[in-house]
């Protein structure tokens, strides 16, 4: 997430500040045209665009604008993504999705809020953006239709990850219920379930059983689904020949960087958006550190964990496997010199700094081709015609 200034936001031309705030059954409108005017608050059904653009005249109306005078809007990042953002554009509209974390807050222990409030508050910030005050809040960056389409993949093969993992959670909880301990669960897992024992010795109850085998059929679902996604995702990696895809390859030239970990780097990451700096990249994965000064009092409060939280643990996950796979390379020498020698505490510390340094140093790697230095190459080619092995073979990195 990046502030953009807006050209026109010295000029004197009128026009009017549009923030809206989003729920599923009505939206909030709140208009203004400058500082110390009172915002006019409206409510809409949720999705009634017809009735948006009669507010959005009525306004013009009120504050005594002319019909063709421009509108800029905003509205916080969620559920509702980015479609609005991109009718408000085809309607002219100049419109910002702002990061909700960003939004400055009243340090009250209690303090008011309301829908209506939230967006009288957001549309006041608007003013300071477009007066020029751009780091009031955080701004979202808009892919492409094409580019938010292309992370469903890996989107959906992680929440299906996860449904399988609480599958075999729930199956293991409730055999550990009746002092049984399963390993893992495998396809083989009905005809386990046959000879399992209570911790008495006595067979286990026809109901717990019947749940276990529907449990059980969940998980062969999740499961069948996990390896259809990631056959899909290795015959995108052999066969297509995007811009995207030459760059997971390139990522799987490393060794240590997996299919999931090259996959989702250029699909959430590398393959659409733009960096100037370094900071930028560690700060949209939350790796950046946040100092505390107050006059003697001097500390530092650990990294923002701000942004993706899927990034920020592939990282972590990409920064224990670098140290694996790179034990020659200079990343992994510096690990070694701070961090290894100090405890497990401080290898845990370490490893965090060992990730924000890796990224930057992928981003590197993929814009201008500089190897990390000391790296070792692999072949692409290898790890996607690699079988997976085991229940769990949709692996992180």
């Amino acid at each position: 997430m990046t502030a953009t200034r807006d050209v026109q936001s010295i000029t004197s031309v009128p026009r009017l500040h549009l923030a809206f705030e989003l729920s599923w059954s009505q939206w909030k409108l709140a208009f203004t045209i400058g500082h110390g005017q009172p915002a006019r608050l409206r409510t809409i059904a949720a999705r009634d665009l017809a009735g948006l653009l009669r507010e959005i005249a009525q306004a013009k109306g009120r504050f005594g604008l002319p019909a063709d005078a421009a509108v800029v809007s905003c509205y916080e990042a969620g559920r509702d993504g980015f479609w609005l953002h991109r009718w408000l554009t085809s309607q002219g509209i100049a419109n910002v999705i702002v990061d909700s974390a960003s939004i400055e807050v009243n340090r009250r222990k209690r303090r008011a809020k309301s829908d209506h409030l939230d967006a009288a508050k957001l549309v006041s910030m608007l003013l300071r953006y477009h007066a020029g005050e751009t780091k009031v809040w955080s701004v979202v960056r808009v892919p492409e239709v094409a580019d938010e389409d292309r992370r469903q993949l890996h989107r959906e093969l992680i929440a299906v990850q996860d449904e399988r993992t609480e599958h075999v959670n729930r199956i293991k909880g409730l055999l550990a219920g009746q002092g049984i301990a399963l390993p893992t669960v495998t396809a083989k897992f009905p005809g386990e379930l046959k000879r399992l024992r209570c911790w008495d010795g006595s067979e286990l109850g026809a109901d717990l059983r019947q749940r276990l085998l529907r449990e059980f059929a969940r998980w062969q679902l999740a499961d069948q689904h996990v390896q259809e996604l990631e056959n899909e995702r290795k015959a995108r990696i052999r066969r297509d020949d995007t811009p995207q895809v030459q760059r997971v390859r390139g990522l799987l030239d490393l060794a240590g960087i997996g299919l999931s970990g090259s996959w989702l780097l250029v699909y959430e990451l590398f393959g659409w958006r733009k960096f100037s700096n370094r900071r930028q990249v560690g700060a949209l994965v939350g790796l950046t550190p946040t100092p505390y000064q107050s006059g003697a009092d001097n500390r530092e409060q650990g990294i923002s964990k701000a942004g993706s939280k899927v990034l920020r643990r592939m990282m972590v996950e990409l920064a224990w496997g670098w140290l694996r796979w790179q034990p020659d390379s200079e990343l992994s020498r510096w690990y070694a010199r701070r961090f290894a020698y100090h405890g497990k505490r401080a290898r845990k510390v370490g490893v965090v700094a060992l990730a924000r340094r890796l990224l930057i140093a992928l981003w590197k790697y993929v814009e201008q081709g500089e190897v990390p230095a000391g790296a070792r190459r692999t072949s692409w080619r290898a790890k996607v015609n690699a079988k997976a092995t085991g229940a769990g073979k949709g692996t992180a990195a």
